[in-house]
C-alpha cells in the first residue's frame, strides 16, 4: 500500500485533465466550485474502479467501437461546456448552484474519458497481492485510497487557485471579463485532446 501511495502521489505531480479542470473551475467560479469539481472527479474515478472490478472496463479495451463511442461522447460534452463558458456573460452566480453544477459536470467528464477507464483497469491490478485478501477487496481498497488522495490533492489545488484567482480578478477587471473565454478555450482544448486519443 505504501508503494501504491507513493506512485499515486508521483502521478498527481504530472498535470493532467483532472488538474486542469479543477484549476479552471476554481478560477471561474471560486473555491467551493473547485472543491466540488475535485470531488466529482474522484467520484468518477471510484465508478471507474467499480467498472474495473466488474470487468466493464475490459469492454473498452477489447472493443474499438465502444471506445470510440465513449470517447466522442466525452469530446462532445467537453466542447459543449467550453462553448457555453466561452459565450457566458460575466456575472455573479449562485455559489450553491455553481458548485452543484461543477460537481455533476466533473463526474460526467471523468466517466466519459475511456482512457481513465483503461488506466484503472491496467494500473490497479499491479498492486494486488496473491497472498492477500480477495482480488475484489484489494481492488476496491486501492481504488478508494486513490479517490481519497485525489480529493485531498484537488481540494488543495482549489484552495490555492481560488485564492490567487480572487486577488487577480479584484485587481484587474479585464481578467474578470475574459475568464469565461479562457476557461471555455481550456475545455475545448481538452475536448480536442481527447478526440486525438487512441485505444492503445
Amino acid at each position: 500500500m505504501l508503494t501504491f501511495i507513493l506512485v499515486v502521489f508521483a502521478l498527481f505531480l504530472v498535470p493532467g485533465p483532472a488538474v486542469i479542470v479543477t484549476v479552471s473551475q476554481s478560477l471561474k467560479a471560486g473555491r467551493r466550485a473547485g472543491i466540488m469539481t475535485g470531488v466529482g472527479i474522484a467520484i468518477g474515478d471510484l465508478l471507474h474502479t467499480l467498472a474495473a472490478v466488474l470487468g466493464l472496463s475490459a469492454i473498452l479495451m477489447t472493443s474499438a467501437a465502444a471506445f470510440e463511442v465513449v470517447k466522442y461522447l466525452g469530446v462532445a460534452y467537453l466542447v459543449y461546456i467550453g462553448i457555453r463558458s466561452f459565450f457566458e456573460k460575466s456575472k455573479p452566480a449562485a455559489k450553491k448552484e455553481t458548485a452543484s453544477m461543477s460537481f455533476r459536470q466533473a463526474i460526467l467528464i471523468e466517466l466519459l474519458n475511456p482512457k481513465t477507464a483503461l488506466f484503472f483497469l491496467a494500473f490497479l491490478p499491479q498492486f494486488v497481492k496473491s497472498d492477500g485478501p480477495s482480488v475484489t477487496i484489494q481492488l476496491l481498497m486501492l481504488g478508494l485510497t486513490f479517490v481519497i488522495m485525489s480529493i485531498l490533492y484537488t481540494t488543495l489545488l482549489a484552495l490555492l487557485t481560488s485564492s490567487i484567482g480572487e486577488r487577480l480578478i479584484v485587481k484587474n477587471g479585464r481578467i474578470s471579463r475574459w475568464q469565461g473565454k479562457i476557461v471555455g478555450a481550456i475545455y475545448i482544448g481538452l475536448g480536442l485532446r481527447l478526440a486525438m486519443e487512441s485505444q492503445n
